[in-house]
Order: structure tokens, then C-alpha cells, then sequence
């Protein structure tokens, strides 16, 4: 997997995230944009997911079982 290093911190893209859910990357943006998970912004304008947040989700429950 190509991950981004910004201080230390791991990063992931959305299609990443989406293999680690099993759902496509669209549906990442989806939660990003709902407020479900934070990402951060590149300076070419893509999205990144920081790795402790989505393992803490994954743990859990997928964004799309609560509700």
C-alpha cells in the first residue's frame, strides 16, 4: 500500500479505506462528507484518511451499520 507521511502520522487514500471495508471508494467520500469519518485535504485537492481513525472504525462497526 502507497501511503502519505504527514509528522509521523500514517494516511491512507479512499480506495484504501474502501478495501479495508469492502465497499467502493465512493461510498468513503460519502461518510467524509457526512461527517462519519474526518479526512484531510492534499494540496492537489484529494482526500486522505488518517490510519488510527479508520482502524478505530474498523474495530468497531462500519460507518454504514449504525443508523
Amino acid at each position: 500500500m502507497k501511503r502519505d507521511q504527514v509528522s509521523s502520522e500514517t494516511l491512507l487514500t479512499p480506495a484504501e479505506v474502501a478495501a479495508l471495508f469492502r465497499v467502493d471508494p465512493k461510498t468513503v467520500t460519502r461518510w467524509a462528507k457526512a461527517g462519519k469519518l474526518s479526512s484531510i485535504r492534499t494540496l492537489g485537492g484529494h482526500r486522505r484518511y488518517r490510519e488510527a481513525e479508520v482502524m478505530s472504525l474498523l474495530e468497531g462497526a462500519s460507518p454504514e451499520s449504525h443508523g
